[in-house]
């Protein structure tokens, strides 16, 4: 079967009006879920860091406490080997109930999970062994929300649609966050480390329930069934993370290359920006305070930067984004510093809007630079690996700098270096499905 074939056989229209919203729901409820497991470990990172791990030096259990980080996205690309081709061979609604349930099991286990003080060395291992649950979950569940809605409805609005799904990323740790802002507001400081950290955790059931029946009453993707409909007919052993590997690393490259100022901009927003304006001497209610701004604003410029990535097509607002991270990056770690709540307060609101604003063409990048039969292999390989080499080392590698040289500033040198690497990727190698379909629509007008 190649790729022609099964983008010929496409459907020429979508579902109805009320179909393709569920559709949409779905797919963004399920990341709503995966960005409040993550972001909620890295917003309470100080907590788990007293209680499932041995008290002393504060530096190296916090530093532990985010090894816990690292390792979650260290298994995403090997989860992605296995649940990648499993949605290329099983279908995107099949793994997208599995993610959504294997995460869920993950963050509820961390607020069931007795601390070091009762069971000794036992907690730290249990609760790697949850991050790796919640790991494993998330390794497919953004980009196969992303293929789920484009195959679903594949218009002239792809990065609109790309910005919607990148927009539900930032409800998920706003929830994380005004959860954990009312617990901590709600109770005495002691009670909340004895007990009351646990509630955030286990508000994950709930949601995750939701989140299943949504899921398991909406379609699989026309796209996808015409595809193994035609592999069944033509007798096709499917091969896709094989064949993803051997015929796309070129485009799974220039991928990877392109999002990486964007992934460790979005680990600095879900796992450290707390924790720098703690380290900086500002209260932890005040942090939480400037962390929850970050994510109410954050859907509006996800949405508006995919309005003008199909307007304009993706390469103007990826140069022009990470251009000013380049110019912002620094100066925002130097208002946290600078002891000024108001200062760190914009600094962090502004950083977030970049970041959000260039998520739109990205999430079309990650997932639609690949053909029908490999794109849920393709599309987890290259966003793992990019978020994990880069994304998830991201709070370890500040905190390690941070120790060093007793600011957070040589961080932001790190991530501008990181921020003219994907510009130059932006400028010279630009995935071509960033703006394929706009190209379309020019064509067809």
């Amino acid at each position: 079967m190649t790729t022609n074939d099964t983008q010929a056989s496409a459907p020429a229209g979508g579902p109805d009006l009320r179909a393709r919203r569920k559709v949409i729901l779905s797919a963004m409820l399920g990341n709503v879920v995966e960005y409040y497991d993550f972001s909620l470990y890295g917003t309470l990172a100080v907590i788990i860091s007293h209680q499932f791990f041995p008290s002393g030096d504060t530096m190296v259990g916090l530093m532990s406490a985010y090894a816990g980080v690292v390792l979650a996205y260290a298994l995403r690309p090997l989860a992605g080997m296995v649940l990648g081709p499993l949605a290329d061979l099983k279908g995107r609604r099949f793994v997208l109930i599995l993610t959504i349930v294997v995460m869920s099991v993950g963050t509820a286990g961390i607020g069931l999970l007795p601390t070091y003080a009762a069971i000794g060395v036992a907690a730290p291992v249990l609760i790697l062994f949850f991050r790796m649950l919640q790991g494993i979950g998330a390794s497919v569940e953004y980009t196969t929300a992303a293929n789920f809605i484009f195959e679903h409805e594949r218009g002239n609005r792809r990065n609109y649609l790309a910005g919607l799904s990148v927009a539900s990323t930032s409800v998920g740790p706003l929830l994380a966050t005004l959860v954990s802002f009312a617990v901590i507001s709600a109770m005495p400081t002691e009670a909340f480390e004895s007990w009351g950290w646990r509630i955030p955790f286990l508000f994950a059931i709930p949601m995750a329930l939701v989140g299943v029946y949504i899921r398991r009453h909406v379609d699989e993707t026309p796209e996808f069934k015409q595809m193994a409909a035609l592999a069944e007919q033509n007798q096709v052993v499917q091969t896709p993370f094989r064949t993803a590997v051997r015929e796309h690393w070129g485009a799974m490259l220039r991928a990877i290359g392109l999002g990486a100022g964007q992934r460790v901009g979005s680990f600095v927003i879900q796992a450290y920006f707390v924790t720098a304006m703690i380290n900086a001497g500002f209260a932890a209610s005040n942090a939480l305070l400037a962390s929850l701004l970050t994510y109410a604003i954050g859907p509006v410029p996800a949405v508006w930067g995919g309005k003008l990535a199909d307007r304009y097509g993706g390469r103007v607002p990826l140069i022009v984004g990470y251009g000013v991270f380049v110019l912002v990056t620094v100066p925002t770690f130097m208002a946290i510093g600078s002891g000024s709540l108001t200062l760190a307060v914009i600094a962090v609101v502004v950083f977030t809007f970049i970041n959000n604003f260039v998520g739109a063409p990205l999430t079309t990048a990650y997932v639609m630079s690949f053909p029908p039969e490999v794109r849920a292999s393709a599309s987890a390989l290259n966003y793992n690996i990019g978020t994990t080499a880069l994304g998830s080392t991201a709070g370890l590698i500040a905190v390690w700098l941070f120790g060093l040289t007793g600011t957070n500033t040589a961080f932001g040198w790190y991530m501008t270096a990181i921020c003219i690497l994907s510009i130059l990727v932006a400028i010279f190698a630009m995935p071509p499905a960033v703006d394929e379909h706009r190209r379309a629509a020019v064509a067809e007008s």
